[in-house]
């Protein structure tokens, strides 16, 4: 967060562009040790290559966009994205580390779930149903990941608990709480899987322009005005001054009246909130119903808001890019043969070249390799006429003289 929004975009760019190069060598590699009936290059001494790194990212790229069902699928991963990519980047620009969005979206799903199959009896069907609907799962989603996701910001206020340990743990409990409620009290009767009812349909998210498919428009816009409105909260208001600040420098936020208890309970809570609100949106657009085997979506918000550098408005190409991945990864399995799993390590070398720069700012600080200290003006680096060397650190007694450097 220290650095400047160019600096944050170059290391972006940067890391895709070494992830590219260095997992060019992974599918090199993975051919190489890979048996297959027609090799694309051998070499004496070396052996059979199976896989081509530029067929690999060729069909990769053209495969989530074409035909139109993997686009849709593509923006359907990158709609998802959005939120927890958001939930994630809100939580570390106020200095909190949230890992447990993936419990906050399964708890906001089955929160959207219960709440439009209670309510459905309740309006007409329809338009006006939907107009009721819709609006209603997405509040249910966002109260109940906004209340868990305040549960280890209040942890941490209040009896300085880790973040990291208390919303990985969380996730577990997030999990089997929702199963344990859908198994045993909201199961749908006529299924043998553990699932809650469907709902209407007139309460779906349905698709707009692409027939046939799991996406929604409607949802996209929302995601894309999520990550307006987020920024602007950010930048904007007092409460997103309070925030940033409490992230940036927390001693002198609190110097400065900032409460950091409340915004530490309240940017988590938030956190929460976009987390349940993806939970929502995959419920209202992609399942109609909350079942077991929601995929890993917070955990990839994670690497999302990594990518972004933690800016809501980075969000966007970094959902994308991964969302993109994704159904990439399908295409190049189906059509060449190649394990999806390599698009996993790609992702994994992103992450890695994104916090390079940070690792190497921390070695820094840690080993001190230059040490700042007063200068003279005459350039002879603080040397005294008579050859003895002046220094800041050399005790009460020994000054610095602006003008030749002698020691006083």
């Amino acid at each position: 967060m220290d650095a400047s929004a160019v600096e944050r975009i170059l290391i972006s760019v940067a890391a895709l562009v070494l992830s590219v190069v260095v997992g060019a060598v992974v599918i090199l590699v993975s051919g190489w040790a890979a048996t297959c009936q027609s090799a694309f290059f051998s070499a004496p001494g070396l052996g059979s290559f199976c896989y081509d790194p530029v067929s690999v990212y060729r069909t990769m790229a053209a495969g989530a966009v074409w035909p139109p069902y993997n686009l849709a699928i593509s923006l359907k991963e990158t709609t998802l994205l959005l939120f927890t990519g958001l939930s994630v980047a809100v939580a570390f620009r106020a200095g909190m580390f949230n890992i447990g969005t993936q419990g906050q979206l399964v708890l906001g799903a089955l929160g959207t779930a219960l709440a439009v199959v209670w309510a459905a009896p309740f309006v007409p069907a329809g338009i006006v149903g939907a107009l009721v609907l819709v609006p209603l799962g997405l509040l249910a989603g966002a109260v109940v990941g906004g209340a868990w996701g305040a549960i280890p910001g209040a942890l941490k206020a209040y009896a300085d608990a880790n973040e990291v340990i208390t919303t990985i743990m969380l996730n577990f409990v997030a999990t089997g709480i929702a199963f344990t409620l859908v198994a045993e009290v909201f199961k749908d009767p006529e299924s043998q899987t553990v699932q809650t009812r469907s709902i209407p349909e007139f309460a779906q998210l349905n698709p707009v322009y692409f027939d046939s498919t799991v996406f929604s428009l409607y949802a996209l816009f929302g995601g894309l005005a999520m990550a307006g409105i987020i920024y602007w909260l950010l930048n904007g208001t007092a409460f997103g001054y309070d925030l940033r600040t409490s992230g940036l420098q927390p001693e002198a936020a609190e110097y400065g009246g900032v409460d950091s208890k409340r915004t530490m309970v309240s940017s988590m809570g938030l956190s929460g909130a976009l987390g349940g609100i993806g939970g929502a949106v995959y419920v209202l657009m992609v399942a109609s119903r909350w079942r077991t085997g929601i995929p890993s979506l917070g955990f990839d918000g994670i690497t999302v808001s990594i990518l972004a550098g933690n800016n809501p408005l980075g969000v966007i190409p970094a959902a994308l890019l991964f969302g993109a991945l994704k159904t990439g990864s399908l295409a190049i399995e189906f059509q060449l043969s190649v394990p999806n799993q390599l698009v996993g390590v790609l992702r994994g070398l992103i992450i890695l070249f994104v916090a390079m720069p940070e690792f190497f700012r921390m070695v820094g600080r840690r080993f001190r390799f230059r040490e700042d200290r007063p200068v003279a003006t005459d350039g002879g680096g603080g040397s005294s006429a008579d050859g003895v060397s002046g220094s800041a650190t050399d005790g009460p007694s020994g000054t610095i003289d602006n003008e030749g450097g002698d020691r006083q």
